[in-house]
């Protein structure tokens, strides 16, 4: 009798152990889910930069800091009109290509329509998640909320543990 109560305790221990892991399985697959599209929208703004390189550089082949892809610390330019981003129009400029960008983004990622400050486009500064005035790298950063310890990057996020960074930074 003793040896069917052990058997169903240990097997009790195994069915609590496989649902954490379940549970941390869900949790882990929106991580990434969440993750793949910032990733997506990151690489869409640079391919974007990189097709308009003569709104990027100036004539020397430096950035151009004054370029309208780079947010400031003015932010974003005035929101696009609804539908005005769908399809974006060829003829759009940086500003608008811009606006169109951070539109998708606060509607993509969870939480990321109040979170217009944490999401810049900028020249890249000398530590991540810092914009700079030097150098031929261009930082993109976005956020999106997340419950109170399900980001898997807390230690790197700052203060705010509900808020999840994705950075990117290249040279194009």
């Amino acid at each position: 009798m003793i040896e069917v109560l052990v058997a169903l305790l240990l097997i009790c221990i195994g069915v609590l152990g496989m649902v954490a892991m379940q549970g941390r399985t869900v949790q882990y697959t929106q991580d990434s889910v969440q993750r793949s599209t910032a990733a997506m929208l990151a690489n869409e703004m640079l391919e974007t930069m990189r097709s308009n390189r003569d709104q990027v550089y100036t004539a020397s082949g430096n950035l151009n800091p004054n370029s309208a892809y780079f947010t400031g610390s003015d932010g974003y330019p005035e929101a696009p009109e609804e539908g005005s981003c769908q399809p974006l129009p060829a003829n759009a400029n940086p500003a608008e290509q811009l606006n169109c960008w951070l539109t998708r983004v606060q509607e993509t990622l969870p939480g990321a329509s109040g979170l217009a400050a944490e999401v810049h486009v900028c020249r890249a500064g000398s530590s991540a998640g810092t914009c700079g005035s030097a150098g031929r790298a261009i930082e993109i950063q976005v956020a999106w909320r997340v419950k109170s310890g399900e980001c898997m990057d807390a230690a790197d996020s700052g203060d705010d543990k509900t808020i999840c960074r994705y950075r990117v930074r290249a040279e194009i």
